[in-house]
């Protein structure tokens, strides 16, 4: 909490990419994102004048950075520690939720959006994607892979992680991931040697 009694900015954001990763961001309003990072919806709607969206956009950034931040920690040892990092933390989120937690930036990507606009959540899903690649490609072409190559296995492993992970929750097991982490590791590893 802040000095002035209200729930921090950064609480509610935290709150409503939690909710968003169990739910999903149809199946959730405002209130109950409000609710579940234990805010007022008064506090919620001042640092979010435009609501769900709004507040949802900012969830995913939120989402994105934080993982970006684990990767740019692990990628100085190298793309294999950087995908241990990616795929350590979400496992971490499945396993500690009981299952019951996933990604909140793919939950938004795979909404359907209004037939006459892009959403910014949506638009902001597709950046964090792209960081992660990017973060990802840059390691690899770092340790002598070709650029191409570097950025299509970057997109197979979020790819592969992020489908993996509804995977986990739908099996109720981290068995998804650990066949998923085997391939993947083999893949960064044969890459990095050619």
């Amino acid at each position: 909490m802040a000095e002035t009694g209200k729930p921090s900015r950064e609480r509610i954001v935290a709150g409503a990419a939690d909710m968003i990763s169990r739910r999903g961001l149809s199946a959730t309003s405002i209130r109950e994102m409000a609710k579940h990072a234990k805010a007022p919806l008064g506090s919620t709607y001042h640092y979010f004048p435009e609501g769900k969206q709004q507040l949802a956009t900012e969830a995913v950034r939120h989402t994105g950075e934080w993982v970006a931040r684990s990767l740019r920690r692990r990628l100085t040892a190298g793309p294999a520690a950087g995908l241990a990092a990616f795929l350590d933390l979400w496992r971490g989120i499945v396993v500690e939720s009981d299952f019951h937690a996933g990604c909140p930036v793919l939950a938004v990507a795979i909404e359907e959006p209004p037939a006459d606009e892009i959403p910014p959540a949506l638009v902001a899903a597709a950046e964090v994607f792209e960081q992660w690649q990017t973060l990802l490609a840059d390691s690899l072409r770092e340790h002598g892979v070709e650029a191409e190559q570097a950025a299509q296995l970057a997109t197979l492993v979020v790819a592969a992680v992020e489908g993996t992970v509804a995977m986990c929750r739908a099996k109720r097991s981290t068995q998804p991931l650990d066949h998923t982490a085997v391939q993947l590791q083999a893949l960064v590893a044969a890459a990095i040697r050619h």
